[in-house]
Parts: C-alpha cells; sequence; structure tokens
C-alpha cells in the first residue's frame, strides 16, 4: 500500500511514511528482531531518566502469541492474530525518589509514547510495519501478564511484515490506507490556548 500523505512542512520522510496497517503476512519476527525494536525503544527520552517502559511480547507460532491474541478486543483478534509479534506496552507509574520514598510518575505515560514512537520508526527502517491498539481487555491483561499495582497497561502493538488488504474483512479493507492528520492550525497556539 502506497503512502499519499505531504506534510505541511519539510520533514524527514519516516514521519509521514509511517502509518498503521492492519493487514499482515501471519510471517513470525525472531528474537533477533525484537532486540533491535526494543534497542530502539531503550534509547528514548525519558524524564529523570527514570525509563518507566516495559514490554511484555509473544511471536508468531507460539502459546503464548494465542493467548496475547485473545486478550484484544474481538475487533483488533481479527486481523492482529496475523502479525509477526504482539507486544504489549506497560509504564510505570511511580518511582523511587533521592530520599528513598516512592513518588507518583506524573510522565510515565509520555515516556513510554516515546519509547513507542521510537520502536515504530525502527521498524519501519527495518521493512517492518505497526500497528498500536488500545483495544484490549484491561483486567484480564492486567492479570495474565502479572501487572503490579505501580504499572499501566498503555497499549498492545501487532508488529511484523506488511500483508494484502484483500485478507482483511470488507469492512477493514475500505480503511487499509494512511489517515491523513489535522493541520498545524489546529492545534498550535502561540500563548494560551484559542
Amino acid at each position: 500500500m502506497s503512502n499519499t500523505r505531504q506534510p505541511q512542512h519539510p520533514v524527514d520522510a519516516s514521519f509521514p511514511g509511517r502509518w498503521s496497517p492492519r493487514a499482515f503476512t501471519g510471517q513470525a519476527l525472531c528474537r533477533e528482531q525484537l532486540s533491535a525494536l526494543f534497542e530502539a525503544a531503550r534509547w528514548a527520552p525519558s524524564a529523570m531518566n527514570v525509563q518507566p517502559w516495559r514490554f511484555c511480547y509473544a511471536l508468531q507460532g507460539t502459546p503464548l502469541f494465542e493467548r496475547f491474541v485473545d486478550l484484544l478486543a474481538e475487533g483488533n483478534q481479527v486481523w492482529a492474530k496475523h502479525a509477526g509479534a504482539l507486544v504489549a506496552l506497560l509504564s510505570t507509574t511511580s518511582y523511587v525518589g533521592s530520599d528513598g520514598s516512592e513518588k507518583p510518575f506524573a510522565s510515565h505515560a509520555f515516556d513510554a509514547g516515546a519509547a513507542w514512537m521510537s520502536l515504530a520508526l525502527q521498524a519501519r527502517s527495518m521493512g517492518l510495519v505497526t500497528h498500536a491498539m488500545g483495544g484490549f481487555d484491561n483486567v484480564r491483561a492486567r492479570d495474565y501478564l502479572r501487572v503490579p499495582d505501580n504499572l499501566a497497561i498503555n497499549a498492545f502493538i501487532a508488529i511484523g511484515y506488511q500483508g494484502d488488504a484483500a485478507q482483511l474483512p470488507e469492512a477493514l479493507q475500505a480503511r487499509e490506507k494512511a489517515s491523513d492528520r489535522h493541520p498545524q492550525e489546529q492545534w498550535t497556539f502561540e500563548g494560551p490556548l484559542g
């Protein structure tokens, strides 16, 4: 699927070139590929260098993968079951301060988002595609992944080789294209909002 998005201002092609397809080939990824993706995430910026991101993963063709698919919303299971790997992105909501006490970490999701974008751009550079999902059963995922109270599950991410849109259910085939973005004028403000 070609990407015809055009930026309003000059930016590196990796930014408008990254999008979130749902069609995957079903080819499994290997641990070395995931290690490269996680290494890119490792270098994301992080407030106070807390690095709150945590990744739980499952590779296509394993019993773990089937369990990860089962944690997704039904609408996501239909296509995500063909990804090469599924990854849960979590983040720690607190950190231990210099005084030894546990403190809330307000930017945990912001930092985890930076790690996600680093992973997504690295995937693109490796000829892979990614699709992050908010549609999953949080209660069951917390239980299965043994997530403690001080961690949040931010998203699940499908990663793999891009497949043919024709394999998707008809309702999703029309959506298998890069979506455009709102112009900057709608969300940037010099000074106070609006």
